[in-house]
């Protein structure tokens, strides 16, 4: 029997990774949202890795319902990811990939940076992106994850919630907006070093996120998603005693 691979939420990002899988030999038990996972891991009580691919608003609900038998072997790609989320579900060592790439319905796959892995299914993910063409590296520690997850959440965050106020690309929101973006990553770091109680070093990341806008200086800053980015944002502030005057002015 070949080493199995359950996805849990077979979306666009799922759908690669289920892609990268299969090329690489595994076979793939693809899990939709109205599927009950102990349902499923009745057939399927243990396999090689669980990918949790659900989006942010989904993953504690599907962590809170994951099988005892798959718990150590589950992997998270979500955006917005810290330690906090995995813990809260006594999930110790689950294995994190930081996506630095992004899958659009009907459009190729667009990197920025190499995408990194830690845990230990990593060879297992960075076997499959090679699979399907995406470059990844793996982390060193868990404090290198750890700074790739807050570079990662520094990017995303910066851009979308900037631009519900500028609009307009990434490249126009560092150019043209700068002071304004420099203001809103300054909250935005200082919201992850408290979600992580770390000090972090705000230079390295504006050095990480230029670069990620420099790798695609057209990409849209805002969209559907961030509205409900803010609103979790500000719920993480409210519950750390955090003032964060520029992301509360968005509301």
């Amino acid at each position: 029997m070949s080493a199995e691979a359950v996805v849990v939420g077979v979306g666009e990002l799922g759908g690669l990774f289920a892609h990268g899988f299969l090329r690489s030999g595994l076979t793939v038990v693809p899990v939709r949202r109205r599927d009950p996972l102990a349902t499923v891991a009745q057939t399927h009580p243990s396999p090689d890795l669980v990918l949790v691919a659900v989006g942010e608003d989904d993953l504690d609900a599907v962590l809170a319902s994951c099988p005892v038998t798959w718990r150590k072997r589950v992997c998270l790609i979500q955006n917005e990811l810290l330690p906090h989320a995995w813990q809260a579900h006594d999930l110790t060592t689950p294995t994190v990939c930081v996506v630095w790439f992004e899958k659009k319905r009907g459009k190729a796959v667009k990197e920025l940076l190499p995408s990194v892995v830690h845990g230990p299914a990593a060879a297992r993910l960075v076997q499959a992106l090679t699979e399907v063409g995406i470059g990844s590296r793996v982390a060193e520690s868990s404090d290198d994850l750890l700074t790739a997850l807050i570079e990662k959440n520094a990017y995303i965050l910066t851009t979308n919630l900037a631009g519900m106020r500028t609009g307009g690309t990434v490249e126009e929101l560092f150019d043209a907006h700068r002071e304004f973006a420099l203001s809103v990553l300054a909250e935005v770091i200082e919201l992850q070093s408290a979600l992580t109680s770390t000090t972090v070093n705000a230079d390295a990341i504006l050095t990480t996120v230029e670069r990620a806008v420099q790798a695609d200086p057209a990409h849209q800053c805002t969209g559907r998603s961030a509205p409900r980015r803010l609103e979790r944002a500000l719920a993480h502030g409210d519950r750390l005693g955090l003032s964060l005057p520029v992301l509360r002015g968005l509301t």
